[in-house]
């Protein structure tokens, strides 16, 4: 086979991807980002060594981290980015070039948890939060994978990719929140005005800070798209006039709505997708996000800001977006509003009114199982209300679920990157109860999973001990049939099944 992946739910035929990715990445593309993570994983075991001598800094970590992020799903697909002088070693070095199948699969769920945190803390250091500790664990992580070591001591790694996590999500968090503020209930609008626009994607604040500071009194209103709309969230934003709400749906759907849009795109980090002619002459990249031809906006200088002017200026020469609904969507529930309300949780619960949270975080994606997820959401008796971080909730969030007593029904808490707040709230809830197991509470996980940053909150929510998640739409490709067994054989994980019985039996709490 000419390539090989499956390190995301769209895998071919549920095994993996052989001649050409689903997402769009060619067999160039993915053997040189396996070849990069080959070499982060040889410069992993130098860094160990110097770690021992303490000798290891800060800009290693960071770099290794950065690599990771790069070869994350739909977020790198120019091979000039990447490097095209190493594509005849790239094909040695692949995933199947590991032969035990256990080995594989376990090599491959730490590295593509390690992945997701990668993703976590770069964002973080953008704002200027780091830790030398996750760093060290990275990069001893990815050292043990060309490592010969037994399952349990690669099991154990897999498992403190998760404590790792919760540090990771816990320390992006305190990022955020110091540099923006702590999202608040807010309602954001889904129309358009008739002034030209910017549409920005992704995930990195500080790229939605500069460019809305750029575009402050130009005439250019900003509007986010998929994974960028709890940017509405952060007070920091809201001062802002131009910033006017959101455009569009989850990342998959971003061909149709780039096209009618009219004017910029700007893509931050991940989800791209392959580059409609359509729109091909005004989408920009920036960040880990690359596609080849598309112009890519360079990193800032130390101390300095990221130059949007050429997107400025081009949006000023475009026609207003074309609407494609009206009305409004809430959100902002991000731990410290959910705690805010507290008091009015709990008395629902005591009272009967609320009888069960169903988490449905994680990712959306393009395959129509996918609509288990908005069928589960209409299922749910009204006494449910629905956690989600992520994209997952644009299967979901702007259905008419009513409210519980003046709570909304489906509580978003922002991002997937934000999905610290999911396990934060759940936390907080077992003290508030007094319980002494997490499993205890009245909380049910059905999770979508898509990517590896979803991958990273799986392994979170397993270290923190949650059992019992339903997992869907599929199983991921890369658990090996003894691996998923030891799995659900010590989490309880299971994959989604029929909407009703699945509803019927976490309404049990089963």
């Amino acid at each position: 086979m000419s390539m090989f992946c499956y390190q995301c739910q769209e895998a071919a035929k549920g095994t993996g991807c052989t001649v050409a990715g689903v997402c769009g990445k060619q067999e160039s593309t993915a053997n040189l980002q396996d070849l990069l993570v080959y070499v982060l994983r040889g410069l992993s075991v130098v860094a160990v060594e110097a770690k021992a001598a303490d000798k290891l800094d800060d800009t290693v970590g960071l770099f290794v981290a950065q690599g990771l992020f790069a070869t994350i799903t739909n977020a790198n697909f120019d091979n000039a980015r990447i490097s095209a002088d190493f594509a005849a070693k790239a094909a040695e070095v692949g995933i199947l070039s590991q032969a035990n199948e256990d080995v594989r699969s376990l090599r491959e769920l730490l590295i593509y948890g390690l992945k997701g945190l990668a993703a976590y803390v770069d964002h973080a250091a953008i704002l200027g939060f780091q830790k030398s500790e996750i760093y060290a664990f990275m990069v001893e992580a990815l050292a043990s994978t060309i490592q010969d070591l037994s399952v349990d001591e690669m099991v154990g790694l897999v498992l403190k990719c998760g404590e790792f996590g919760v540090a990771g999500m816990a320390l992006l968090d305190e990022a955020n929140t110091t540099s923006y503020g702590n999202p608040e209930l807010t309602s954001v609008n889904i129309g358009v005005s008739d002034k030209p626009g910017i549409l920005i994607s992704g995930h990195d604040l500080k790229d939605m800070e500069e460019l809305l500071k750029q575009t402050a009194g130009t005439g250019v209103d900003v509007y986010t798209h998929s994974e960028m709309l709890p940017a509405h969230y952060y007070p920091a934003f809201k001062k802002y006039d131009n910033f006017v709400g959101n455009y569009g749906n989850a990342w998959w759907q971003q061909g149709e709505e780039f096209t009618s849009f009219n004017g910029p795109i700007l893509m931050t980090t991940n989800c791209i997708t392959p580059v409609k002619d359509a729109y091909k002459d005004r989408i920009y990249t920036t960040g880990m996000a690359g596609w080849p031809g598309v112009p890519h906006i360079a990193e800032r200088a130390e101390g300095g800001s990221k130059d949007f002017s050429a997107i400025i200026e081009q949006a000023k020469t475009c026609a207003a977006p074309v609407e494609i609904e009206t009305g409004t969507i809430v959100g902002g529930f991000a731990h410290a509003q959910v705690m805010a309300l507290a008091d009015k949780v709990v008395a629902a619960v005591k009272s009967g009114a609320i009888k069960r949270f169903v988490v449905m975080g994680g990712c959306d994606g393009r395959h129509k199982s996918r609509s288990y997820f908005t069928e589960v959401a209409e299922a749910l008796p009204q006494d449910t209300i629905i956690l989600t971080a992520g994209c997952a909730k644009y299967r979901y969030n702007k259905l008419n679920l009513g409210d519980i007593g003046g709570i909304p029904r489906v509580l978003d808490a922002g991002q997937c990157n934000d999905s610290y707040s999911l396990a934060y709230i759940a936390l907080q809830l077992k003290e508030v109860f007094g319980l002494d197991d997490i499993n205890d509470l009245p909380i049910s996980y059905d999770i979508a999973w898509y990517e590896q940053k979803a991958v990273i909150v799986l392994l979170a929510l397993l270290h923190l001990g949650v059992k019992g998640i339903r997992l869907g739409p599929t199983l991921p490709a890369f658990l090996s049939p003894n691996v998923a067994k030891v799995l659900i054989e010590n989490f309880d994980i299971k994959a989604t099944g029929e909407v009703q019985a699945d509803v019927d039996a976490m309404m049990a709490g089963n």
